[in-house]
């Protein structure tokens, strides 16, 4: 992989095109991410993550979203469907210790899924917390409205994960629960103060600050940098998730093609890059805007090589639980709800 270039990016479809092919064998991307787009079935699916994989050369990290609830790639009947944050953190109100297990064992029952179809990273936790009126692009996807319930099922979420043998990403980074504009769309502006984002919004991240990968939110904190949203704000990366968080993993920008970033598709590249991001994320495999991107981005060279090798020594052997039983404990849990 020392030859990867500082992207992850997706593909147009259910299976490689000959185009696909020979772009990723010639510009080595170092990992790759799944969209709905790219599900049919489980045969399919693990076909593809093969020649994903096959393209480059090497076992390079295939991601994807399946947090539950609302963002679930892979969907019945491939897969069950699961609940969402809020339904794990709804239970954990009632009974803490009942809502951390049921937190570790939707992911480890994830990692069940995901392994078995080649995809080795989850992009969950979500470690944000929101606020009342904030858009409802995180929402139910939220565990709680408080850091310390954030917090503990951030940790069992991300520890089921590492069990199966999945290495989790938290997003999104340094929190996007206080964005009242739906980032796909448009660039969410916090203006309360940095002590009050220390004090509700950054905390998660700090807490699991030791994570090996985070994914960037696309918000301006006005407090910090009032020009750049943090995905591209030196300030915000080097300033709070360097320095406070104390983050000093694997940096992944959320998706360069969603609408809070400004300029062409090569300039957020090249912005993300130079404002202290590792890897840019490009999402939706549209070979126009790959093209721009990998004209833009460096190969993995210096600090980012170090953390992404680090990533790849992460990878654990699964535990040796029992599927079935752990399927059936979890259903149980929401068979009253």
């Amino acid at each position: 992989m020392t030859e990867s270039k500082a992207m992850i990016l997706g593909c147009s479809g259910l299976a490689l095109t000959s185009e696909e092919k020979a772009f990723y064998r010639s510009e080595r991307p170092w990992g790759f991410i799944l969209f709905g787009r790219n599900i049919s079935e489980a045969r399919q699916i693990a076909d593809l993550v093969a020649e994903l994989r096959d393209s480059v050369g090497w076992h390079a990290p295939v991601l994807i979203d399946q947090e539950g609830g609302r963002v679930q790639r892979i969907r019945p009947p491939v897969l069950a469907r699961y609940p969402s944050g809020q339904a794990l953190g709804d239970l954990y109100r009632r009974d803490r210790g009942l809502g951390l297990r049921a937190a570790w064992l939707m992911s480890r029952l994830h990692a069940f899924d995901l392994s078995s179809l080649g995809i080795d990273v989850d992009c969950l936790p979500v470690l944000d917390v929101p606020v009342e009126g904030s858009s409802n692009v995180i929402g139910d996807r939220a565990y709680g409205g408080d850091p310390e319930t954030v917090i503990a099922m951030g940790r069992a979420a991300a520890a089921g994960l590492k069990a199966g043998g999945l290495l989790p990403v938290m997003k999104h980074m340094p929190g996007h629960g206080r964005g009242f504009a739906d980032s796909h769309l448009e660039l969410p502006v916090v203006t309360v103060s940095r002590d009050e984002l220390e004090l509700h919004d950054f905390p998660p991240f700090v807490a699991m600050k030791d994570e090996l990968m985070a994914m960037t939110c696309h918000v301006v904190f006005a407090a910090i940098d009032p020009d750049n949203p943090a995905t591209t704000s030196r300030k915000v990366i080097d300033g709070i998730i360097r320095e406070h968080i104390g983050f000093s993993g694997l940096l992944l920008s959320d998706d360069s093609s969603m609408n809070a970033l400004s300029g062409t598709i090569g300039e957020r590249a090249a912005n993300i890059i130079a404002g202290g991001c590792d890897i840019v994320l490009h999402c939706n495999g549209n070979m126009d805007e790959m093209l721009d991107v990998v004209a833009n981005v460096p190969r993995l060279a210096g600090i980012s090589l170090a953390r992404a090798k680090a990533v790849e020594a992460g990878f654990a052997a699964p535990d040796t639980a029992d599927e079935a039983e752990l399927r059936v404990e979890f259903e149980a849990m929401f068979a009253t709800v």
